[in-house]
């Protein structure tokens, strides 16, 4: 079988990967704090023939990984909102485990425990459970994430940085697990929560839907150059048997 045909499916399975992600990314535009997922392609080189020093290049699946742009941030007026800004992320508890996420949506339990709005912990920057005083009025929360109710501190909300290089891992609740350890925020100048927002995820419909577009159109076009590949291998197959 001739290589173009080979080339060809290589295509297909990058642009396959390609367009879950996309959809992926557009199913969760509204989702708040969600980080879209993108696509690192490579080529793959065929050995080189000694005779003819030619190599065939193909196109791998790709690999995902998950974009660190920011979201545009919405006024909710919610005092239980917070919309995290600079490279940091808040900590949550999800069955026993470490998360981060930049989903800032909270609520107060009957017990005065700060949660999620799918009931995860809200971490403070030692990995402990935030509590505040379920009777003690609205909380203000300043920019370095500190709780306070009416002048009195309850705890901070913790921002942890994670390592540029690292490889996050998608979890529930818009999260992420990095594969290497996060390092708890100290210097609040460029970073910091913002009281009464909510960050969107990082998606541009618009801008997807365009790459969709993009990509149906490239899938049809390396559908249809391996058609005529492979029909002009039968026409050659067809003539010399004829000889």
């Amino acid at each position: 079988m001739q290589s173009g045909v080979y080339v060809g499916v290589s295509g297909q399975i990058a642009l396959q990967e390609r367009l879950e992600t996309i959809a992926h990314n557009v199913a969760n535009s509204s989702t708040a704090g969600f980080r879209a997922e993108e696509v690192k392609f490579a080529t793959v080189l065929s050995n080189v023939s000694r005779e003819s020093r030619d190599a065939t290049a193909f196109a791998t699946s790709g690999q995902t990984f998950l974009s660190r742009d920011s979201g545009a941030l919405v006024r909710t007026d919610n005092q239980f909102d917070v919309a995290v800004q600079g490279n940091v992320w808040m900590s949550i508890e999800i069955n026993g485990q470490q998360v981060y996420t930049r989903d800032g949506r909270m609520r107060m339990t009957d017990n005065g425990d700060l949660q999620t709005l799918n009931g995860y912990p809200v971490l403070d920057a030692g990995g402990a459970p935030i509590t505040i005083n379920p009777k003690g009025g609205t909380p203000e929360i300043a920019r370095d994430g500190t709780i306070t109710q009416n002048g009195r501190q309850f705890g901070a909300i913790g921002l942890f940085r994670i390592a540029e290089d690292a490889k996050l891992i998608r979890a529930p609740n818009s999260g992420v697990i990095p594969n290497t350890p996060a390092e708890p925020a100290l210097d609040f100048s460029n970073v910091g929560v913002l009281q009464g927002y909510v960050e969107r995820a990082n998606v541009n419909p618009v801008l997807e839907m365009t790459r969709l577009i993009s990509v149906h159109r490239a899938f049809d076009a390396i559908t249809n150059s391996i058609d005529k590949t492979e029909k002009t291998l039968q026409e050659a197959i067809k003539t010399l048997a004829g000889t």
